[in-house]
């Protein structure tokens, strides 16, 4: 989708005397992100990077992968930023589809085999850099360039790799903007992974609108109560459902007159969190998007008492330019009400994925984006989320794949076949659960379940095993999984 039918939005440099980030590690103003921009733009000077050769971070939520972060984006230079738990595995089945040329990295050992690339080191001295840079070098703009590559979660196979153009970076930003955005000087609280789309656009979102960053090494509700509660200085939050919910566990938690929402998004947001939200006097933006959209793509107005919307279910209307359309089976358009695939086609939705094979599924001919969740519009054209990608688990704002947790499953001794569904759960959003059925006799479920752990994530490992002497299965012998979480629910 080219960016020329449309208008593209404008935004401004930043004021090098502006606040830019603030941590508990210091607090840095946009002059420290152009001199490390600068620095940067020194070290990189004759190293060939480009889509195919990105540079790549991995490592644990940090200052400096903020500053990286950021001066990429200043210089277009692509990046991709992985979940420090990536491993040399994963790396390797990567490596089909991208070799960086750089590397910010805190265990160099593990890509050393991998990739031939040159690693950066940051300290401290870089980030308090304020001067020798030529701002004039610097873009915010360049629409059709490549902004950074994003892997989508749970995937299995052929990696899905994403590259976010700079224009969606840009109509995102305009779109979130006219909803709400920090002042200057004022704090959007940073608490999410700095490897998802959802922190990564709050990053660039926050350069393009000339305010700042509050970062958080974890998310600590003692904190982050007395941020939003007390200092008037922070605006706006982003959170997964979750940690809204252990936030709200604390009856006393409020936030303070000035505070404009909390952004909730990475997960099924439930009708019960949001009239406890209404209840409780806590601003929230409800939102539907993905990374192939970089985060939100339709969003409610803020809800908060003196300004509700109704129906609460809803995510709101999608964000114009863009277009949607609810489909059936056969790719023909539903009519209002009627529930279908969700597509969408617009300035904001990615190009396709990097590797081709990839894009023949969810492409039509005329560019539109089958996006695998499911809903439907209201007369009003508000948008209703149904259900999200086929089997794809959202849990505490990470997405599982069900596969891979069933092939690790079934290397457990004695366990035949095995089937990963996501149920519903106030706190998590879902909740993971595996039925099984066994070679023999029932297995010991504690044991299976410590044994995951060192195969799994901790956010991947289910929170409930239940024995079946058989699972139902079509007559091409796949898991009837609707069947299950009927019987679940039973």
């Amino acid at each position: 989708m080219s960016s020329g039918q449309f208008k593209i939005p404008t935004f401004s440099t930043p004021e090098k005397e502006l606040t830019f980030l603030t941590s508990e590690k210091g607090s840095y103003t946009y002059e420290n992100l152009f001199g490390f921009t600068g620095w940067l733009a020194k070290e990189t000077k004759d190293i060939s990077v480009s889509v195919e050769k990105p540079l790549l971070i991995c490592s644990s939520s940090s200052d400096e992968i903020i500053f990286l972060i950021s001066a990429c984006y200043l210089l277009k230079i692509p990046f991709l930023s992985l979940h420090e738990d990536f491993s040399a595995a994963d790396a390797k089945t990567l490596k089909s589809q991208i070799d960086p040329s750089l590397i910010f990295t805190d265990d160099p050992e593990k890509f050393k085999a991998i990739f031939n690339a040159r690693l950066i080191n940051i300290g401290t001295e870089q980030l308090r850099l304020s001067g020798g840079f030529d701002e004039s070098a610097f873009s915010i703009s360049d629409p059709e360039l490549v902004a950074g590559l994003f892997l989508t979660s749970g995937s299995t196979g052929t990696p899905k790799i994403v590259p976010i153009k700079r224009r969606q970076v840009l109509f995102a930003a305009e779109a979130s903007a006219n909803n709400f955005k920090p002042g200057e000087n004022r704090y959007w609280l940073l608490c999410l992974p700095l490897n998802h789309v959802g922190g990564i656009s709050i990053i660039l979102r926050s350069i393009l609108y000339n305010s700042a960053i509050y970062r958080l090494d974890s998310f600590d509700t003692e904190i982050i109560h007395q941020l939003l509660s007390e200092n008037r200085e922070f605006e706006v939050a982003s959170m997964v459902p979750t940690m809204l919910i252990n936030l709200m566990d604390d009856t006393g938690f409020q936030t303070h007159p000035k505070f404009k929402a909390i952004l909730l998004g990475g997960g099924p947001i439930t009708p019960e969190l949001i009239e406890w939200s209404v209840t409780r006097g806590i601003p929230i933006v409800t939102s539907y998007g993905m990374t192939e959209t970089f985060a939100q793509i339709a969003a409610n107005p803020i809800l908060n008492p003196s300004g509700m919307y109704t129906p609460k279910n809803s995510v709101g209307h999608l964000f114009p330019p863009n277009s949607i359309e609810i489909r059936d089976d056969n790719h023909k358009p539903l009519p209002n009400r009627e529930s279908g695939q969700i597509w969408l086609k617009g300035p904001q939705i990615c190009d396709g994925y990097l590797a081709e094979e990839l894009n023949r599924d969810v492409f039509d001919d005329n560019g539109w984006f089958n996006t695998g969740d499911f809903g439907y519009l209201n007369y009003r054209k508000q948008l209703y989320i149904e259900s999200r990608r086929t089997d794809l688990i959202i849990t505490g704002g990470e997405n599982v794949n069900p596969a891979d947790v069933e092939q690790a499953i079934e290397t457990y001794p004695g366990i035949s076949r095995s089937a990963v569904v996501g149920v519903h759960d106030k706190k998590w959003g879902q909740r993971i659960v595996a039925f099984y059925t066994t070679e023999s006799e029932q297995i010991d479920e504690a044991k299976l379940k410590n044994y995951l752990k060192d195969k799994l994530r901790a956010f991947q490992v289910p929170k409930e095993f239940i024995f079946k002497k058989e699972l139902p299965v079509t007559s091409l012998g796949k898991i009837k999984k609707n069947e299950l979480l009927r019987f679940y629910r039973d």
